[in-house]
């Protein structure tokens, strides 16, 4: 295997395991009375102040560019708010009502919901792939919320509702940032996101108004919650785009689910039975076919092209749609 593939595949893994293990390391700060909504704060604002100080020691001029133009300013407090700050606190929320491996799953539908988007605005109908990997989808979260019995649920009403709202303002954060995403570097777009998200919740919920028990153990927590669940997380997802094609990246983050309920099982207790297991693995394989549908698409879209003679077509930009 090439070495700079298998860098990219290690990075993507590494970034995708540490955010499964961000939510769990949440799951315990909640079990110590520490709220959502300090969390989200802390989380948002330090680790957009991490990112951006990253941003500006690689020399990076959209840490700046970015607020000279008014519609992009306005895309990038849409994307903070209903993207970052939506996507965090529903997640959150959903590890306060039910536990991390459930609400990473459920976070996880976020490509099914892309894929009808994507289909009701372009008034044509999923492939039969896509189906395929809607009904599985679907399939899925009903193992996992019922455990296989029709007439009751096995998680809370609020877990549920947080984690399908989590899903959604996942899509949003992936919908919302494309044309930002053609000026401006990931890092800036994300960094300032954060903050804007960061500085909206702190309204709400002021970063000096919090409640828990502080020991060791907390503070390490929150530290790997800002650091390495969000910071170097992001660093190595979004490096792992240097060396690997972005459907790739869609397959192997795989991995922040399967930390997420493994850990969640080993460390914190929670049960994880046959139901659930068959239920992530249908989510899972729902991921996996959506990623090679849209990179196949991503091919089509570059051999018609060419065969209608736009030479002057940066294939590289047909990735930022895989």
């Amino acid at each position: 295997m090439n070495k700079l593939r298998l860098k990219g595949i290690i990075l993507v893994i590494f970034g995708s395991t540490l955010w499964g293990i961000c939510g769990t390391v949440a799951e315990f700060l909640f079990q110590h009375n520490f709220t959502p909504e300090w969390l989200v704060v802390v989380r948002l604002l330090l680790s957009g102040i991490l990112l951006l100080s990253y941003g500006l020691l690689k020399k990076d001029q959209g840490v700046t560019e970015i607020w000279k133009s008014k519609k992009d300013v306005i895309t990038l407090i849409s994307f903070g708010v209903l993207g970052i700050l939506g996507s965090q606190y529903t997640y959150f929320i959903a590890i306060k009502h039910g536990n991390a491996a459930t609400a990473t799953i459920l976070q996880y539908l976020s490509p099914v919901i892309i894929t009808c988007y994507v289909a009701v605005c372009s008034k044509k109908l999923p492939k039969k792939s896509q189906l395929l990997a809607i009904s599985l989808a679907i399939l899925g979260t009903f193992f996992i919320i019922t455990k296989g019995n029709i007439n009751s649920l096995s998680i809370s009403k609020e877990a549920l509702f947080a984690g399908l709202g989590s899903a959604v303002a996942v899509a949003l954060y992936t919908l919302q940032p494309v044309n930002l995403l053609k000026k401006y570097s990931a890092i800036s777009i994300i960094g300032w996101g954060m903050i804007i998200g960061g500085i909206a919740f702190s309204f709400i919920n002021p970063i000096w108004q919090f409640s828990g028990s502080w020991s060791v153990g907390t503070v390490l927590a929150v530290g790997f919650v800002v650091i390495f669940g969000t910071l170097f997380a992001y660093c190595c997802y979004l490096g792992s785009l240097n060396y690997i094609q972005p459907a790739e990246t869609s397959i192997l983050g795989a991995f922040e689910p399967l930390s997420a309920a493994f850990l969640s099982v080993i460390w914190l207790k929670n049960p994880f039975g046959v139901w659930d297991f068959i239920g992530t693995a249908c989510i899972i394989i729902t991921t996996v076919i959506l990623a090679y549908s849209k990179k196949d698409n991503a091919k089509e879209i570059v051999e018609n092209d060419e065969e209608e003679g736009f030479e002057s077509i940066d294939k590289d930009k047909s990735k930022q749609y895989i």
